[in-house]
This record gives C-alpha cells, sequence and structure tokens, in this order.
C-alpha cells in the first residue's frame, strides 16, 4: 500500500501510533537547546510474561483483550502460553484497528505513480527544514539529526512531519527498541496454528484519481509545526519513560501500566493531515471515527455470536478513559482489568 504511507496517511498508520503512546515523564520541560537527553533505562531481554489478559462480558459470552505497547524491547522474547490457550478456545480473534487506502489504478498506473510518490515527503518549493521551521526549533532538531540520523542532507528537504517521524524511529531503534515486538504477527500464528477465524478491522478509502491526489498533496502546505515540536520533545525527553514502559508491558506489571500517563503527541501530527483541504475533499476528516466504528461493530458482533474471543487493541485504547474499553463499559459491557479481584466483581463470568 505505498499509496497510503506516501500519501496521506503515514503519519496515521505507521510512526505515529507508536508516539502516541509514548509516556509522559514527571516533567515535561523541553531540555535546553542544543542538548541532547542520556538515556539510562535499560530495555529487558529473554522471555518475558507479557501483561495479563483483559475481559469483556456480557452475560456468558466473553472477549479477552490483550493492550499492546509501541515500542517494546528489541530483544524480548514474548511468553505466549496463557494467550495462546485462549486463542485456541475462542472462536474469532479480533486484529486492532487499521487503516488502509486502496488506489484505483492499475498496476502499470502505480508504476507511474512512483516517481511521484518519492517526492510527496519533500516540502513545497524545495523548502528547506531551515527556511520552513522557526530558528528555534531548527537548533533543537540538528543535535538531535546528528546523534540518530547522521549527515544526511537530503532529509533537510522533507517536509517537518516526514522528518520527524524519521527521527523517531532511528532513535527508538538506537534505544533499544522496535516497533511492534512482533506481537500482532504471533497472535495471528497462533490463531492459524488453530485454526481460528481472524476479524481484520481495517477501514479502506478509495482513492478515485491518484494521480491528482498526490499532485494535490505535494503542493499543499501542512500546520506541522507543534507535530514536529512534539516529537523532538520525545526524543528529546522521553525515551528513557518509553523504556520503562516497555519493560513494564514485558515484565507483566500492569500497575505501572495503569499509573503512566498517557501523552497522545500524535494528536498535533494528526491535525497537521486531516485539517488539509484535500483530507477534507477525500473524506479523511472524519477518519478516526470511521476506525473507531469498524472495530466496536466487530467486538460486538463478537459478543453477541461466539462464547469466546480474542482482541488485540493498543493499550492507550485498553486503559484510556475514552478508550475503546471504557466505552464498551459505557454501553454496558462488563470490563476486568487482569489484577482486579474478582470479589469485587461478582457478576462477571469465570473465564
Amino acid at each position: 500500500m505505498p499509496i497510503a504511507k506516501s500519501v496521506l496517511l503515514l503519519a496515521l498508520s505507521a510512526a505515529l501510533p507508536a508516539v502516541a503512546q509514548s509516556v509522559a515523564p514527571a516533567s515535561t520541560a523541553p531540555a535546553p537547546s542544543g542538548s541532547v537527553a542520556n538515556l539510562e533505562a535499560i530495555t529487558v531481554s529473554g522471555v518475558q510474561p507479557g501483561p495479563g489478559l483483559w475481559k469483556v462480558s456480557k452475560g456468558d459470552h466473553v472477549m479477552y483483550v490483550l493492550g499492546t505497547v509501541s515500542p517494546l524491547p528489541d530483544h524480548m522474547q514474548w511468553k505466549t502460553d496463557e494467550v495462546e490457550d485462549v486463542i485456541a478456545h475462542s472462536q474469532e480473534v479480533i486484529d486492532p484497528p487499521k487503516v488502509t487506502i486502496k488506489a484505483d489504478t492499475g498496476f502499470f498506473g502505480k508504476l507511474f505513480l512512483l516517481p511521484s510518490l518519492v517526492g510527496a515527503r519533500k516540502n513545497p518549493d524545495d523548502k528547506t527544514l531551515q527556511q520552513t521551521l522557526p530558528t528555534p526549533l531548527y537548533a533543537r532538531w540538528l543535535p538531535l539529526k546528528q546523534q540518530y540520523i547522521g549527515n544526511d542532507s537530503g532529509i533537510e528537504r522533507w517536509r517537518p512531519i516526514f522528518a520527524a517521524l524519521e527521527l523517531y524511529d532511528k532513535a527508538v531503534k538506537r534505544s533499544g527498541m522496535n516497533a511492534s515486538g512482533g506481537v500482532k504477527n504471533t497472535v495471528r500464528d497462533l490463531a492459524k496454528k488453530h485454526n481460528i477465524k481472524i476479524t481484520e478491522t481495517k477501514y479502506q478509502m478509495v482513492i478515485t484519481e491518484p494521480r491528482a491526489a498526490v499532485k494535490a498533496f505535494k503542493s499543499l502546505s501542512m500546520n506541522d509545526e507543534q507535530c514536529f515540536s512534539n516529537v523532538l520533545d520525545t526524543v528529546q525527553n522521553q525515551l528513557g519513560a518509553m523504556v520503562a514502559r516497555a519493560n513494564a508491558w514485558a515484565t507483566g506489571d500492569i500497575d505501572v501500566l495503569r499509573k503512566a500517563s498517557l501523552k497522545d503527541q500524535r494528536e498535533a501530527c494528526v491535525t497537521a493531515v486531516t485539517e488539509t483541504g484535500l483530507a477534507q475533499k477525500i473524506g479523511l476528516s472524519d477518519l478516526p471515527q470511521k476506525v473507531e466504528d469498524t472495530w466496536m461493530n466487530a467486538a460486538k458482533n463478537a459478543l453477541a455470536n461466539d462464547a469466546q474471543s480474542f482482541a488485540l487493541l493498543p493499550m492507550d485504547q485498553v486503559l484510556g478513559a475514552k478508550g475503546l474499553l471504557a466505552k464498551l463499559k459505557a454501553q454496558g459491557y462488563q470490563v476486568q482489568a487482569p489484577d482486579d479481584d474478582d470479589t469485587e466483581n461478582p457478576e462477571s463470568p469465570s473465564p
């Protein structure tokens, strides 16, 4: 799906969910200009249990939910015994929410689009980051770029949103983490091993005139300065907290996961993309709600039709006050966390 990543949804469907799950430290004041925070935390390695499972139920139907975080420790091996047992006794495994874009063009049409897509990440009028960004913000970028990217002159002509996400990816890798830890692929492999139905919860948009969309996107300016600043804050000040959060997931420390405040840093990046004229024209502005509705419908269908099901969700959707599990609870479903005492939930069915 090159159109999805190169035109409008790179910031929504690739690195931004990981940025959204970064952890706000006790103090969010930026480090002095030109300084780079030292990473003191070390990622765990070896076999780790991961967190327990949340249980959503209505009547005698139950859906077990695994909350995921991104990034995760790079050298972690996930102990999947409990998850495999639940999946093996389920009738359905529900994928996490996802966005895809389908370009209404044939194979040769896509080949002709490739040169245009490569240039879509560049600033309009071939401006540099130094010419685009305020001087103090650009001064913060330079030492971070040098530390994590190096002497790459080409990135200086990228749009701020794409340059920031490239910096984020490089910093995550250098910190001993990776985007997913292979959790989603492991779950899908376990479902296939036990011949369990996998339900994808992806919302697909169709761009009927991809050439025109790419051309329009390349000429549009985006208000992505705040997005750029937020990502710099994450790399400069929060990598240690992100490592601590990744370790908490790996070791199953739900108390730490619950106490860690989530700072949704993708909001400015999402807004930079969805408030462009082109995004509103093709229906991208209401995309988050459509994606949410797609997952909610799949979850409700599973709880209505399956005696037992299993689902994956980003941890902010599991723990957040406005997350998808909170919305299911508000609609009458019972939600039990892994560390809840069963005596506090007398109406919840036993696993």
